[in-house]
């Protein structure tokens, strides 16, 4: 007969299939992004096309579906900082993968494409290569995130949630359809680009918290058409796509001094 502790052991749960803290945080992450894809669904693409001229339901339910991406975000922000004090299970890497790929990949790819169904002027088909696009570069990212080892404290490339925000910003700014697309594929091209980007811990993790939240606050804002919403929104949206273009200009900008100083100290250390 085996004994008691042997049963024991036998009929506890194994360590792959426990969800620790951090874990329960990034299956918000992916219910987050879903919700996104939901809302997109109901409140915009569903009444275009049964006619509906209602364009304050659908200016609240996209409102609603960026605020989901901003949520997952803070979701994804907050599983890596709890995974690093307290402990993450072994799928802990998979699930935040998975996650992402729904909130910071097929959400706004979606968003994308039913933007080209319904804005004036724009269209559907290069719409579609468009959010295949930013699809195809989230996976990549997170497959290459998966099997690359970068040094401590950085990130190659822009990081999916960081990407999916500006795709929105984009989307929201309303700007010409053709200028609409090559930024949202510019935006692509830096997720699977080698730009190095900070990891946000510390005082960047409180910067990039507050930054969301202040999002959040915007989007409400327009939701509900209060005074200046609209303004807020252009403000944001803007400041996303400035500073998705200046943080490569500033990490290449260190590489080329860091190179620069390196040459310089070879060439000390080979002086008599």
């Amino acid at each position: 007969m085996p004994e008691a502790d042997d049963v024991d052991e036998e009929e506890e749960m194994p360590l792959s299939l426990r969800l620790s803290i951090a874990d329960t945080l990034t299956l918000g992450n992916a219910t987050c992004g879903f919700m996104a894809v939901y809302f997109t669904t109901t409140g915009i693409l569903i009444p275009d096309l049964m006619g509906s001229q209602e364009s304050g339901m659908a200016r609240n339910s996209a409102a609603t579906a960026v605020i989901l991406m901003l949520c997952a975000a803070v979701f994804d922000l907050f599983d890596g900082l709890v995974a690093r004090k307290l402990r993450s299970s072994p799928m802990g890497a998979e699930l935040d993968n998975l996650s992402d790929l729904i909130s910071f990949g097929l959400a706004p790819a979606y968003f994308v494409l039913v933007y080209g169904m319904v804005a004036e002027g724009a269209y559907q088909r290069v719409a579609a290569v468009g959010a295949i696009v930013v699809l195809l570069a989230v996976v990549l990212r997170l497959a290459r995130f998966s099997c690359v080892t970068v040094k401590d404290g950085t990130f190659q490339g822009m990081p999916s949630p960081f990407g999916a925000l500006t795709v929105v910003s984009i989307v929201l700014l309303e700007l010409p359809f053709v200028a609409t697309l090559l930024a949202i594929l510019g935006t692509a091209w830096l997720m699977v680009s080698r730009v190095e980007y900070p990891k946000p811990r510390g005082r960047l993790a409180v910067a990039m918290l507050s930054w969301i939240v202040l999002g959040m606050g915007m989007m409400a804002a327009w939701a509900f058409d209060a005074p200046g919403g609209q303004l807020l929104l252009q403000t944001g949206c803007a400041l996303q796509l400035v500073m998705g273009a200046v943080i490569p200009l500033f990490a290449t900008a260190r590489r080329v001094n860091n190179f620069r100083d390196n040459r310089r100290e070879a060439r000390a250390a080979q002086l008599p």
